[in-house]
């Protein structure tokens, strides 16, 4: 089971980002989980879409439609997601001068985020799976990991705290489980 993990982050010391690393070190059996870097996606511009998709965006696409699944690590910025995440679910999400269908179309997506605050990312884990419903994703009711205090958990960029750590093995299993049902 291949899945494609995106960070909502750029930033090199990111939270989430090492999240991603920790969940593909946490990985069940059987799931690889790659992950996509959003550093060269541009705006999203229709004008630029018409005259057919920059590389990076061609290649974000190809990479969903490869996956299996999506794991989402979701950043809270201002009470939502970030411009990052969202520019590049904008591009996902349309279908574009080569496809019939946007590439998020019944994707299984899993999300999850860390945060230095005391609510880790509620509010824009909430906000994201809103734009992932409307762009025809799905978003399994698979339970958060909301990883709060971020700074005690993740240090050096590894997820050091056993209970978080067990957590997130946890919804990962609960996540293939689910795509192995979906898939039949």
């Amino acid at each position: 089971m291949n899945i494609l993990g995106i960070s909502g982050s750029l930033r090199a010391a990111s939270f989430n980002t090492a999240l991603l690393h920790a969940a593909q070190e946490l990985a069940p059996d059987g799931m690889a989980i790659g992950i996509h870097r959003l550093h060269d996606l541009p705006l999203f511009d229709q004008d630029v879409e018409e005259q057919g998709d920059p590389a990076p965006v061609v290649a974000l696409k190809q990479a969903i439609d490869a996956a299996d699944g999506l794991l989402l690590a979701c950043p809270e910025y201002n009470g939502g997601i970030t411009g990052v995440l969202k520019n590049a679910i904008d591009w996902a999400s349309r279908a574009g001068r080569d496809r019939k269908t946007s590439a998020l179309a019944g994707k299984v997506v899993c999300i999850m985020g860390a945060s230095p605050g005391i609510t880790g990312t509620v509010r824009a884990q909430d906000a994201l799976r809103l734009v992932l419903r409307r762009a025809g994703a799905q978003t399994e009711p698979l339970g958060e990991v909301l990883v709060f205090q971020a700074h005690t958990k993740l240090v050096d960029g590894k997820l050091v705290d056993e209970r978080t750590r067990d957590a997130l093995a946890r919804h990962l299993q609960s996540y293939a489980t689910r795509l192995a049902l979906l898939r039949g």
